[in-house]
C-alpha cells in the first residue's frame, strides 16, 4: 500500500513547483490527496492528515491543533513557500512526535546569490546610472564614464548571516579572488573558518568590507540589526546589498544616507511590498533596485518540487541524504522568541 501525501501548495500553483516528470514520480511513489491550486477546506484537511504520511504545503492556515489530532502515520511535512517561519504551525508537536519539517529555501539559494552578485556589480560599476544616461543621450565615454566606479576583484566581502545563501554567494564570488568576513552569532566560528571566512563583529564588517550582503533569516531579535550607526561607518566606495529581508535594515536611515551619497546600495526586498510609489529612495542615484525578483524565477520554483520528491523518496527509504533545510528546536527558538 502506497503512503498518502496531502499536497496543498496554495499560495503556489501545482504547475509552478512540479514539472510533469516530478509530479509523475510523486504519483508513482504515493497516493496524492488534493493536489490542487485552491486552498483545501479545513475539515477536509483535518480528515486527510489522520492517515497521511506527509504533507506538502504553501501557507499553513490549518491552526496549531490539527497536528495533535493527526494519525500516527504522519512523519514528514514539507513547506514550499521559502521560509520555515510559519507561526500557526505547531513545531513543538512535530518535534515531540518525530515529524520532520523540511523547508525549500535552499532551492532559491543559487538564484538569489546570482541576483545579489548582479546588484553588487551593477552598483559598483555604475551600470544603472550609465544605462540611464545613455537612454537620455547623456552618456560619458571611457574614463569619464567610470568616475567613482570600483571593481570587485581582490576586495573584501562581508556576510550578515552566513547560512546557505552565503555559501552560494561564496561559490560564485571566489573567482574574483576576494576575502571573506561574516557576522553570524548562530554559527560556531570554526565552521566559518573551515570555509575560509573570518568571523567578525558587525562594526568590523562595516568598516573593513567593500561589499556587504545582508543575508540573515529575520527573527524578533534582529529587527533593524543594520542600524543607522552601522551604516554611518560606510564610505562612498562601499556597497550594501539587501537580499534576505528588509526587516534587518533600518530602511529610513539607509534612505537618508544613500540620498547623501554616503555609500551605494543594491536592494531586492522592501519594508512593504508592493513598495510605496512615492518613496524618496527611488530618487537615489547610487542605488540599484529589484522588485523582490531574486529567487522567484521559474527554474528555482521547479527545483522546489524536485527537492520535495527527492527528500520524500529518501526519507521513505530510511535514508539521510536530504536536500531541504530542516527545522530544529534551536532554530525555531530564534523566530518564536
Amino acid at each position: 500500500m502506497k503512503p498518502r501525501v496531502v499536497v496543498v501548495p496554495h499560495f503556489r500553483r501545482m504547475s509552478e513547483i512540479f514539472d510533469e516528470a516530478t509530479l509523475e514520480r510523486l504519483h508513482i511513489m504515493a497516493d496524492v490527496v488534493w493536489g490542487r491550486d485552491e486552498p483545501m477546506p479545513q475539515e477536509a484537511f483535518a480528515l486527510a492528515v489522520r492517515d497521511a504520511t506527509a504533507v506538502v504545503f504553501g501557507t499553513w492556515h490549518y491552526g496549531r491543533t490539527v497536528l495533535a489530532e493527526s494519525g500516527p502515520n504522519l512523519r514528514h511535512i514539507f513547506e514550499v513557500a521559502g521560509s520555515l517561519d510559519h507561526p500557526d504551525l505547531d513545531y513543538r508537536t512535530c518535534f515531540q512526535r518525530g515529524i520532520t519539517v523540511g523547508g525549500c529555501a535552499h532551492a532559491f539559494g543559487p538564484a538569489v546569490a546570482e541576483m545579489g552578485l548582479a546588484l553588487a556589480l551593477a552598483a559598483a560599476r555604475l551600470v544603472a546610472k550609465g544605462d540611464a544616461e545613455f537612454r537620455r543621450s547623456e552618456e560619458r565615454w571611457l574614463h569619464d564614464g567610470n568616475v567613482g566606479a570600483v571593481t570587485m576583484w581582490g576586495k573584501k566581502i562581508g556576510f550578515i548571516g552566513a547560512g546557505g545563501l552565503s555559501v552560494s554567494l561564496q561559490a560564485i564570488t571566489e573567482p574574483f579572488q576576494v576575502r571573506y568576513m561574516a557576522f553570524d552569532p548562530w554559527l560556531d566560528p570554526t565552521v566559518l573558518e573551515q570555509r575560509g571566512v573570518a568571523p567578525a563583529d558587525l562594526s568590523q564588517v562595516f568598516t573593513e568590507c567593500d561589499f556587504i550582503f545582508v543575508l540573515a533569516v529575520p527573527t524578533p531579535d534582529n529587527f533593524e540589526l543594520v542600524s543607522r550607526e552601522l551604516m554611518e561607518l560606510l564610505a562612498p566606495h562601499q556597497t550594501l546589498v539587501v537580499l534576505s529581508r528588509a526587516h534587518l535594515v533600518d530602511f529610513e536611515a539607509m534612505t537618508d544616507l544613500v540620498l547623501e551619497n554616503r555609500f551605494r546600495v543594491g536592494v531586492d526586498v522592501f519594508p512593504t511590498e508592493p513598495f510605496a510609489a512615492d518613496h524618496r529612495i527611488r530618487n537615489a542615484a547610487n542605488a540599484v533596485f529589484s522588485a523582490h525578483r531574486a529567487g522567484a524565477i521559474p527554474e528555482a520554483l521547479l527545483e522546489i518540487g524536485r527537492m520535495v520528491v527527492d527528500d520524500l523518496e529518501e526519507l521513505l527509504a530510511g535514508g539521510t541524504r536530504l536536500r531541504m533545510q530542516y527545522a530544529t528546536a534551536a532554530f525555531v527558538d530564534h523566530f518564536e522568541s
